[in-house]
């Protein structure tokens, strides 16, 4: 019981160890791993972000980034996994030749929390690396008077691997003269002899051929040879002999290139070439042969290149003596280095901060820092300090690590920036010092908001500008310090002619510079106002306002529009010349007196100012003395009295032009017909029809015209037909006995459409028929909605309701005050036909919807004319202004 109880205790002692080291590992930060040595690049090595409990989101906000112990990067931190991978490819035997455990350490830093975690990782060997000799091909003299049993050492192979991957066995091939012999060294280190096995004969063989095998432990083994070639010489009697069997030297680092270390010495009793002793380095390191060389004839070891304390401080050589005959011996030799205070001390700025804002508390840590000395002993324990003047000081954390700190309150009006020296010095003789500057700024707190250069700001911009041009520039300044006085530009959104605001105007947010993302249209905008908002980068931000005002800048760009006469259409065919012939064409007769009114070329201009000022001027006539043309007011009057000699069309253009630079202008073709009476009139009018299109036949039109009449004395028949059922229907209905009957029987029959209905139908129809008998073909029209539809089904929006009203039965009636309309157009018949009724018979019918820009201009064309004109040229105008 006693045993159980004691190991009970030894068991819980065990496990209470472990839970203190893994507890002061976790404090301390220390993670351990392990990684096979020639892993390729970018190998996982651990996860450093799970075992620190660091969240992958805050690697890059904490400023976590990785610190490795000498000059070369040997691993790196994956900032989006958290893991820790190779940086390059790991050779352990370059890193750590002859040590049995290689370990790298390197640190991780936490910026934002100012945390260090050490690392340690172990590299673990593996087969990479054959036993090889340093020599392939060895030559070995033997006398043939030596004994069997006689034993020689060979050259022993090398396998920079470790534990099993490194030398394991020796294999000899050859002949029955000789075998193998494997001795253990002092190091456990295995040294192949050759054995004697059997006398040799030199008259039987002169020389004898083997071959040394040297095989590792790995899976598979790797093997390494070398020839052997024993030559046959006569008896030695006597081998050399070194004076000791170990030399031990202890040197300083800085001893000069080129000093004799050490001199080994070995004699030899035979004389002659049996006696001549020649040394040699038997064993040694790559590292070791590139900073000692031997003198094979005076045994002196001297140094190639400088000694370094931290990369050696111990080498361990074996030098061979030997005579011409091959008998020699062997002595080892070590070198033992010291150190010398020859290193700096190494001040590493890990993390810093490059400002801290006048608020901050003490103990604000503002750098950490790593210092180090490669020397040992005294020479590499340092000792750090900062000035007592500056509000600073210096707090060890772990190890070799400082934090600078606040020591008291910063105000940024006393001292906006400090240079923060830290002094590191060893405690070597002499003591060797070395420094770390810290800059840093003082952030001033956000408490003052910017301010504009002036109180608003305006330009004019031209119209047509080019899209991106820069319109104007707004500046304001901010009285506080960095990121408090950086100052941004934005506009606030609003909105012009329904549009955002954003997308007419844009400003640059680092300059203030507005530049036009449209360009301009004065007659489509002619102001913008807006405002600029500047803000700092403080937090919280402060902001300012500013208006802006923008005028558009009139430009000469539109061209003068001639609302009347109107445009004559393209003459894409005979059909489209002759009717394109009528558009502004003026009916006048030759008893008019001079100076009176024909016609009004009436034009508009868009643009503003004198740019819109307009002139008239004519451009060219049939008959140059005859018509004038009034210089702002567009109206064409006759100079004199017409003659009998002038032609009865006369055509007349007429140059709009604007007041702009340059000038723009645009042409109206005004045609007018002369005669003494309407017939006379309507004749000129018809041949200059016909003359529009000469190329088409008098039978044609003769055809269409008989068509015309036959199919309107069809639809007179058939409404005829269908006026006399409408009112037997109704007399029908009137006869039958209802509660409402008695509401027809006051009705008046002029409510119906009765007998001057027809009537109206047939005089329009045939002024209509009288028009085109001289027309052609293809001016004769049926506009039966237009010409002769006196009720609509539905009165305009802007027309007054009385026009149709219903009737006690419900039915809709014509209103019986209005007169009728013949016809509506711009021909000699329609003229001719509206003559018999008043002026104001056009004031029921429907006009076509115009734009307000074409009423204005209308109502300015016809409001001198009205009151000069005779009943007829009234008629003739309003015919012509109801077209339109």
């Amino acid at each position: 019981m006693c045993g159980a109880g004691s190991r009970w205790v030894r068991r819980e002692r065990a496990l209470l160890w472990c839970v203190l080291v893994a507890a002061w590992e976790a404090a301390w930060g220390q993670l351990r791993y392990s990684v096979p040595e020639e892993m390729p690049k970018g190998s996982f090595v651990g996860d450093v972000a799970k075992d620190l409990g660091l969240e992958l989101w805050a690697l890059q906000d904490r400023g976590v980034h990785l610190v490795s112990e000498g000059r070369r990067q040997y691993f790196s931190l994956h900032g989006k996994t958290g893991h820790l991978v190779t940086a390059e490819r790991i050779d352990r035997e370059q890193l750590c030749e002859s040590v049995q455990r290689c370990v790298l350490r390197c640190e991780v830093i936490v910026e934002g929390e100012m945390q260090v975690y050490r690392i340690e990782v172990e590299i673990t060997d593996i087969n990479d690396n054959a036993p090889s000799f340093k020599e392939s091909e060895v030559e070995e003299r033997i006398s043939e008077t030596t004994s069997p049993g006689w034993r020689f050492p060979l050259a022993e192979a090398h396998d920079p691997d470790v534990g099993r991957n490194s030398l394991q066995s020796y294999e000899l091939s050859g002949d029955e003269h000789f075998s193998l012999a494997v001795q253990a060294g002092p190091g456990g280190d295995q040294r192949p002899e050759l054995v004697l096995a059997k006398a040799l004969d030199r008259e039987e063989a002169a020389f004898h051929e083997l071959v040394l095998r040297a095989s590792d432990g790995g899976e598979p083994p790797r093997t390494g040879t070398a020839r052997i070639r024993v030559l046959v010489v006569d008896a030695n009697d006597n081998a050399p002999a070194f004076s000791q069997a170990e030399y031990t030297v202890r040197v300083a680092e800085d001893v000069p290139v080129g000093s004799v270390l050490v001199t080994v010495t070995a004699t030899d009793a035979d004389e002659g070439l049996n006696g001549d002793v020649k040394y040699s380095l038997k064993k040694i390191t790559e590292k070791a042969s590139k900073i000692f060389q031997l003198d094979f004839e005076t045994g002196a070891m001297t140094s190639v290149r400088s000694l370094d304390f931290e990369e050696g401080d111990s080498y361990e050589l074996e030098v061979q003596a030997r005579d011409g005959a091959g008998l020699f011996d062997t002595a080892k030799v070590t070198i033992t280095v010291t150190d010398v205070n020859d290193n700096v001390p190494e001040i590493s700025v890990r993390s810093a901060l490059s400002a801290i804002s006048e608020d901050a508390p003490p103990g604000t840590v503002v750098a950490l820092l790593h210092v180090q000395d490669r020397d040992s002993g005294v020479n590499g324990q340092v000792r750090c300090s900062i000035g007592e003047s500056l509000p600073f000081r210096l707090e060890k954390t772990f190890e070799d690590y400082y934090r600078v700190v606040t020591a008291r309150e910063l105000d940024r009006e006393e001292v906006s920036e400090y240079n923060v020296t830290v002094l590191a010095a060893d405690g070597g003789s002499p003591s060797l010092r070395s420094s770390a500057v810290l800059a840093l700024r003082v952030l001033d707190v956000n408490d003052n908001a910017p301010v504009f250069a002036e109180a608003r700001y305006s330009a004019r911009v031209p119209e047509n500008n080019a899209a991106g041009a820069l319109l104007l520039r707004v500046r304001a300044w901010d009285a506080d310090w960095g990121a408090n006085a950086r100052v941004r530009y934005r506009l606030w959104e609003g909105r012009v002619r329904g549009a955002p605001l954003s997308s007419y105007v844009s400003v640059q947010a680092e300059t203030g510079a507005l530049y036009a993302l449209r360009s301009f249209d004065y007659e489509e905008v002619r102001e913008v106002g807006l405002w600029v908002r500047a803000e700092d980068g403080g937090a919280p931000a402060l902001s300012s306002n500013v208006s802006v005002r923008l005028e558009i800048v009139d430009e000469n760009d539109n061209a003068p529009q001639v609302l009347y006469p109107p445009p004559a259409p393209a003459s894409g065919s005979g059909s489209a010349s002759a009717s394109g012939w009528w558009s502004g064409v003026e009916l006048w007769p030759r008893s008019a007196e001079a100076g009176s009114l024909v016609a009004k070329v009436v034009a508009v201009d868009a643009d503003a100012g004198q740019n819109a000022w307009l002139s008239y001027e004519l451009a060219k006539a049939t008959e140059p003395g005859l018509f004038r043309v009034g210089l702002h007011s567009g109206e064409v009057r006759t100079a004199r009295l017409p003659l009998a000699r002038d032609a009865a069309r006369q055509s007349l253009v007429v140059v709009v032009k604007d007041h702009g630079r340059p000038a723009l202008s645009a042409t109206a073709t005004l045609r007018v017909v002369l005669g003494e009476s309407v017939a006379e009139l309507l004749s000129e009018l018809g041949s200059a029809a016909a003359a529009a299109a000469p190329g088409e036949a008098a039978g044609s039109l003769t055809r269409w015209l008989v068509l015309a009449v036959a199919a309107v004395s069809c639809l007179f028949l058939a409404f005829l037909l269908l006026l006399l059922a409408l009112r037997l229907r109704r007399w029908r209905r009137s006869q039958l006995p209802a509660a409402g009957s008695g509401a027809l029987r006051g009705v008046p029959a002029s409510h119906f459409v009765g007998i001057d209905g027809v009537r109206a139908f047939l005089r329009s129809y045939s002024h209509e028929v009288s028009l085109t008998a001289d027309s052609r073909k293809s001016q004769l029209r049926f506009s039966g909605g237009s010409c002769c539809d006196t009720l609509p089904a539905r009165p305009p929006p802007d027309e007054p309701a009385p026009l149709l009203h219903e009737d006690p039965d419900g039915a809709r009636r014509a209103d019986p005050a209005a007169p009728p309309l013949l016809c509506i157009g711009n021909s000699a018949s329609c003229f001719a036909a509206n003559s018999y009724f008043p002026w104001q018979a056009l004031s029921h019918v429907k006009k076509p919807r115009m734009t307000e820009l074409e009423k204005e201009a209308n109502k300015a064309s016809y409001s001198y004319a009205d009151e000069q004109a005779t009943e007829s040229q009234k008629l003739m105008r309003a015919d012509d202004y109801f077209l339109k």
